[in-house]
């Protein structure tokens, strides 16, 4: 039975003091939050399942969301097939015209139902547009969705978001001879999928697992949310790994805590890159990719030691897209090879990476 979202108001209010008024679906509750924006056409189940929007408020620039409705939860190598975790990790969602009618062969409840399910608010009916134009002009800012209470503004970056969404114990993936150790900043599971169907098993560990005290084929720094400066525990065991010849591979905030782990030094982006439409540049071949990205901070290409270099640079603003050591298998990608959603034009990062390790 299709159900649609309870018609009550609801308010999206910024730190400079812009209001936007809207109706509540999913969950009825107030909740605070960085704002951010993803440009994004399709993919929600999977954006809103990604780790990396922890403490995150998202506002979905395509106008019209909710149309294909919710897949199902069934599991392959464990994980859930159509989903990038197992929760809902935005705070709440932020879109413009909700469809409550929606048709898919995969589809088994709506989008407001899944939310309810988790207890994440939603507001339709509001210009996102708007608010995109003014994040771009402003930069990312602090909101409050206002539905049942009023709450303060708080800054999700002040807390070590990854610590909050990363595993505590290890999980192990058998697929293969060839074994490598995934550290788990805020992990998607098409990263851990992308390795399995190679027939690699990964060893997936917590995001302060001392993985210098490990002899593995190869070592994945997995995406993630918030600072990667918050990750201390993780850069140094990382800086220990440098001094070996193991192959390592960064991904997102894993090419950052790369990056600062080499000496480095990474910056918080003005509003950030998400969306599935991000052109990336081969420095050097002037190969162009079309990309997969979330995240809000990038790695200062100018810091880089010399034995590093640029390894990709985006063709929108020329920001740091990845790196790469000079001599050693030490690379990383601030974009996402493993999409989901997104195209998955740059897999070959992950054939690349098991050539390394073979």
């Amino acid at each position: 039975m299709i159900q649609h979202p309870q018609s009550r108001p609801s308010t999206l209010r910024l730190i400079d003091g812009t209001s936007f008024e809207g109706i509540s679906f999913g969950t009825y509750k107030s909740v605070v939050g960085e704002v951010v924006f993803n440009t994004g056409m399709v993919g929600y189940p999977e954006t809103m399942t990604d780790p990396s929007y922890r403490g995150q408020i998202l506002v979905m620039t395509y106008p019209l969301i909710g149309n294909y409705g919710i897949p199902g939860d069934e599991r392959l190598h464990g994980l859930l097939e159509y989903f990038e975790s197992d929760h809902i990790h935005v705070q709440g969602l932020i879109i413009g015209s909700y469809s409550p009618h929606y048709s898919h062969w995969s589809a088994v409840r709506s989008l407001s139902e899944w939310m309810s399910d988790h207890d994440i608010p939603g507001i339709y009916g509001v210009d996102t547009r708007l608010i995109t134009q003014k994040l771009r002009e402003h930069g990312t800012m602090l909101g409050v969705m206002i539905a049942d209470e009023e709450l303060d503004f708080k800054d999700p970056n002040t807390s070590n978001l990854v610590q909050e969404v990363s595993v505590t114990d290890t999980i192990e993936y058998n697929a293969g001879s060839k074994k490598i150790i995934l550290i788990d900043c805020g992990v998607k599971n098409n990263i851990i999928r992308a390795f399995v169907k190679r027939n690699i098993t990964v060893i997936r560990v917590p995001w302060d697992y001392p993985v210098q005290q490990e002899k593995v084929d190869g070592i994945v720094i997995s995406n993630g949310p918030g600072d990667p400066k918050m990750c201390e525990a993780t850069i140094d065991n990382i800086r220990e790994c440098l001094q070996r010849n193991t192959p390592i591979l960064g991904i997102c905030l894993g090419s950052q805590i790369l990056a600062l782990a080499a000496g480095a030094d990474t910056y918080k982006l003005k509003y950030g890159h998400r969306s599935q439409n991000q052109p990336c540049i081969e420095t050097g071949s002037r190969r162009c990719f079309i990309t997969t990205q979330n995240h809000g901070y990038a790695v200062y290409s100018e810091t880089l030691p010399v034995d590093w270099r640029e390894w990709f640079f985006n063709n929108n603003d020329e920001t740091n897209e990845g790196i790469i050591h000079i001599s050693k298998p030490f690379f990383g990608t601030q974009f996402h090879p493993e999409a989901s959603p997104g195209p998955d034009d740059t897999e070959l990062i992950f054939d690349m990476f098991v050539r390394a390790i073979q």
